[in-house]
C-alpha cells in the first residue's frame, strides 16, 4: 500500500481554515484528519478524540520530553498544541491522505519535514477588519482574548510566503473551490510521479 500525503492548512485564527478543512474531508473518502493534541479546554461541543486530544499541560510537557509530537506550538502561556507522531505516522501508513488544521508555525515546519511530500496552504483573511468581525460573531471569546487573537494574527500574515499556495477568504465559496482545486492537482500530480 502507498503512503498518503500531507496537507498542511494554516491560518490566524478565525480566517476559515477549519470550514475549508471540514469542507475537503466530507468530500473524499481517503482524507483524514490530523487531530492535534491541546492542552486548553474543550469549546462549545468539542470532542477528545475528534476534535482534539485534550490534556493538561503537565502531560503535554512530558510528551514534549519524550519526543511524542512531529510539531508543537505554545501559543499562549500553557497553552500548547501539537501533532503526536503516533497519529500522523498510523494514518499515512494507512495510505490516507491526511490533512492538518494547524497554527503557521506548526504549518510551515510540517512542510520543512516532509517537504514535497507535503502540500502547505494558508488561508488568509481579507483584512485585519474583517478578521475582527469574523471573531466576534463567532462568539467564542471575550474582548481581550478577541484583541489576543487580532494582535497575533497580525504577526501571523508574516509567515504567508513560506506556503506553497496562498488563498484569500473574501468569500467561502470561492475559498472552498480553490482548496479543492489545488488539493485535487497536488494528488493528481502525485499520482503521475
Amino acid at each position: 500500500m502507498k503512503e498518503g500525503k500531507i496537507i498542511i492548512f494554516s491560518a490566524p485564527s478565525g480566517a476559515g481554515k477549519t470550514t475549508v478543512v471540514r469542507h475537503l474531508l466530507s468530500k473524499n473518502k481517503n482524507f483524514a484528519f490530523s487531530v492535534s493534541a491541546t492542552s486548553r479546554k474543550p469549546r462549545g461541543k468539542e470532542q477528545h478524540g475528534v476534535d482534539y486530544f485534550f490534556m493538561t499541560a503537565d502531560e503535554f510537557k512530558t510528551k514534549i520530553k519524550d519526543n511524542e509530537f512531529l510539531e508543537w506550538q505554545e501559543v499562549y502561556p500553557d497553552s500548547f498544541y501539537g501533532s503526536l507522531k503516533s497519529e500522523v505516522d498510523k494514518t499515512l501508513n494507512e495510505g490516507k491522505n491526511i490533512l492538518f488544521d494547524v497554527d503557521v508555525v506548526g504549518g510551515s515546519n510540517i512542510k520543512k519535514i516532509y517537504g514535497h511530500r507535503a502540500l502547505a496552504l494558508f488561508i488568509q483573511p481579507p483584512s485585519i477588519t474583517e478578521l475582527e468581525k469574523r471573531l466576534i460573531a463567532r462568539s467564542t471569546d471575550n474582548k481581550e482574548g478577541i484583541r489576543e487573537r487580532l494582535e497575533k494574527a497580525e504577526r501571523e500574515l508574516a509567515f504567508a510566503h513560506l506556503f506553497d499556495v496562498i488563498i484569500v477568504n473574501d468569500t467561502l465559496e470561492h475559498a472552498l473551490q480553490e482548496a479543492e482545486d489545488r488539493v485535487e492537482a497536488f494528488l493528481k500530480a502525485e499520482k503521475e510521479e
